[in-house]
């Protein structure tokens, strides 16, 4: 049975390389994907460009894992030597605009749920998602969908990591901050300067240390990244503004992080969103003991993906490196597919009873 799943992902992956699916234009490769899983007696649901479908023996009386990885892609960037659609195999590189990112994690996934979809007796159910708009955050992606799967338990999200766990994922605030002063002429004793209002802001996001600090990835870092002030040279400035990128670690909540911030600073505080949230699974949870048990290593991921809109405990984890992703001439290894199926199926046993 293995065999055949790697033979049909490795076609799968080909024809989803070769439809253009740019995040919100992901309706060809949700269509196949659908098709695909039709192909196999699989009943499947949809809401605009995600696709979902439950394993055969569904119990409500389960608890149910979820299976996600996406199916949109950024769009090739200008260094490509080739077709970023022709999905050619040579060497043992499968090339192609989201082989990588994360066509390999979203094949493997597909398989694995095929493996466990007619198995009767397990102790978990299996949701399989295969979501939009990833690469962009968007609103109408797996964020979507989620009060319509039910209740999870646990998720594993498919983003290249060489099959390594990550066991967190930094969340991302991007706060942008006003300091507000009054205009003058600069060449009298006029107004109240806006940029001296908001250096003393500025300094506090350089030096300031959150008291707790994450074991896996240390401490909440925060970067002051643009700031804007002025209309010319002899106005004293009414108006300061500049963007702080904050990188959340499983610490704190992100809106723990934006209360301490504005309890420390006089300047207006806002948060574009507080969607993007840390997240973690405990080293200790059936599915990272079993990964840990397969010779796989534990760490902490700096990026964000999908998993930051779960509040479930989540592992980020599936075929593929991560320095691949959105490269010129993106590739994955065929081998890495057969990698992915077999480390999935490998983890998942112990954790659901067989």
């Amino acid at each position: 049975m293995i065999e055949k799943l790697i033979k049909e992902s490795t076609e799968l992956l080909r024809d989803l390389i070769r439809i253009q699916s740019f995040s919100k234009e992901e309706d060809r490769t949700a269509n196949l994907i659908a098709q695909f899983l039709g192909e196999h007696g699989i009943q499947t649901h949809r809401k605009l460009n995600n696709v979902w479908a439950y394993n055969k023996h569904f119990d409500a009386a389960k608890p149910t894992i979820l299976l996600n990885s996406h199916h949109d892609t950024v769009k090739p960037n200008s260094g490509y030597t080739r077709d970023p659609y022709d999905a050619a195999i040579e060497d043992g590189k499968l090339f192609g605009l989201g082989s990588n990112d994360a066509g390999g994690c979203l094949v493997s996934l597909i398989a694995t749920f095929l493996y466990f979809y007619e198995q009767e007796g397990l102790k978990y159910n299996f949701c399989l998602a295969a979501t939009a708009e990833e690469e962009i955050s968007g609103n109408n992606g797996l964020e979507l969908v989620i009060p319509d799967l039910g209740e999870l338990e646990f998720a594993i999200v498919g983003e290249p990591t060489e099959m390594h766990l990550a066991i967190a994922e930094k969340g991302l605030l991007v706060i942008d901050c006003t300091a507000h002063g009054k205009a003058g002429h600069a060449a009298r004793e006029e107004g109240e300067n806006a940029i001296y209002k908001a250096l003393p802001d500025i300094e506090w996001f350089r030096t300031y240390q959150f008291p707790k600090v994450s074991e896996v990835f240390g401490p909440v870092k925060m970067t002051v990244t643009i700031i804007n002030a002025g209309s010319q040279h002899n106005v004293v400035p009414a108006n300061c503004t500049f963007t702080v990128d904050v990188r959340v670690t499983d610490a704190y909540t992100n809106e723990e992080v934006v209360e301490i911030i504005k309890q420390h600073v006089s300047c207006e505080v806002k948060p574009r969103s507080v969607r993007l949230k840390p997240s973690s699974i405990d080293k200790n949870h059936p599915i990272v003991v079993s990964g840990i048990a397969l010779g796989k290593n534990t760490y902490g991921s700096p990026t964000t993906s999908d998993q930051a809109l779960l509040s479930i405990p989540s592992l980020k984890c599936g075929p593929g490196f991560s320095g691949r992703s959105h490269m010129a001439d993106e590739f994955l290894y065929v081998d890495e597919i057969r990698q992915g199926i077999e480390g999935y199926i490998a983890m998942l046993k112990p954790v659901v009873g067989l």
